[in-house]
């Protein structure tokens, strides 16, 4: 991935620096396994509940809010793309990333914002969530690929400040 394209669409919570950001979901992307033999984009939409439950219901028929929509385009059945090419969209909720972050023992808004960046790109390589072994092998590949990047640096509240 050469680099993230995004915006910011959430007045609830600061956005995050944009090379900090780019540095991350690159790096997010080579941990998930995503390709690396051409330059794609990733283009990122980070929103409050009001847009996740409206693009929830026009994107998916799902009612409610939720914490990351992915579209993927490597899993096409011509996944043929151009150099600079957007292969992957996500739409990231950070509001629900404040309510789970309060939740979960060892969390915070911060790390559930990377987490559900993390969780799209595993998305997009591959992984799914439905059912209970397939749910099970995506936390436990969300938990390397957070832990990878922890060792190379990254701090949570420094790419997403809690503001």
């Amino acid at each position: 991935m050469k680099k993230i394209q995004y915006k910011w669409k959430n007045r609830n919570h600061p956005a995050p620096q944009r090379s900090k950001l780019n540095s991350f979901a690159v790096r997010a992307a080579h941990h998930a396994g995503l390709p690396e033999s051409f330059d794609w984009f990733c283009s990122v939409e980070f929103v409050n509940d009001n847009i996740m439950t409206r693009r929830n219901r026009e994107l998916l028929g799902h009612e409610g809010t939720t914490d990351v929509i992915t579209f993927s385009y490597f899993d096409e059945e011509f996944p043929e793309m151009l150099e600079g090419e957007t292969a992957i969209e996500l739409i990231v909720n950070p509001d629900a990333a404040m309510r789970e972050g309060a939740k979960r023992k060892n969390s915070s808004y911060s790390r559930e914002t990377a987490l559900y960046v993390v969780h799209g790109l595993l998305h997009s390589a591959g992984e799914d969530d439905l059912d209970p072994v397939s749910r099970r092998r995506m936390r436990l590949r969300e938990r390397a690929v957070m832990s990878a990047l922890e060792k190379e640096g990254f701090i949570w509240n420094e790419l997403f400040p809690e503001g």
